[in-house]
């Protein structure tokens, strides 16, 4: 088994972060462009905590090795499974994804993790990046060829996708910004009925 660690902090505070987070696959993000479907499979909120948990199924066309394809065969779009948390009371957005192609030759469990940075809690966000790599097989050379060259591409892509989700994170900001500055603001009216007769 091999590990991939990352960590790094965003100049947003969390709430910024924690709104970005669901647009990170959108337009905005220009390196997100192998993403292809992103589908929302349960939702729901616990009563006793607050705590908002999301499963949703990822497609993502992945390029594969040519040496692994002629091995297994290759599909065009992977899946992944993720499962996220966000509890606003502890401000931590948690998310857990899994692999669901190639599972039975490569299993990839991702956490991510989103909290206020301790050292500025108002204005930044701690980003935290765990993901374990298990190769099956009888041969522990071929899985540890599989393992690395899996943990390295993985890598190059959480580089990409970090720069990804700060372009969404600052127009995100700008959109937010924009609509509080403009009047146009929906506001509620409330009208007293009329006096009785």
């Amino acid at each position: 088994m091999k590990v991939f660690e990352s960590k790094c902090t965003f100049d947003y505070s969390w709430e910024e972060v924690s709104r970005a987070n669901w647009r990170k696959y959108c337009a905005w993000n220009d390196k997100a462009s192998h993403v292809v479907s992103v589908d929302t499979l349960d939702r729901s909120i616990d009563p006793s905590t607050g705590i908002l948990r999301t499963e949703r199924l990822i497609g993502c066309r992945q390029s594969v090795p040519r040496w692994l394809t002629a091995l297994v065969g290759g599909a065009d779009i992977s899946y992944v499974r993720e499962i996220s948390y966000v509890d606003p009371a502890a401000k931590t957005v948690r998310m857990e994804s899994q692999n669901l192609t190639f599972n039975n030759l490569l299993s990839v469990y991702e956490t991510v993790t989103y909290r206020p940075d301790p050292s500025n809690p108002t204005t930044k966000t701690l980003f935290e990046q765990d993901a374990q790599f298990k190769a099956a097989g009888g041969f522990s050379r071929f899985c540890n060829k599989i393992e690395d060259w899996s943990v390295e591409r993985f890598g190059q892509n959480a580089s990409l996708g970090r720069e990804g989700f700060e372009s969404v994170l600052r127009m995100s900001r700008q959109a937010w910004n924009e609509l509080r500055d403009q009047s146009t603001i929906p506001t509620i009216n409330t009208v007293s009925a009329p006096p009785a007769s």
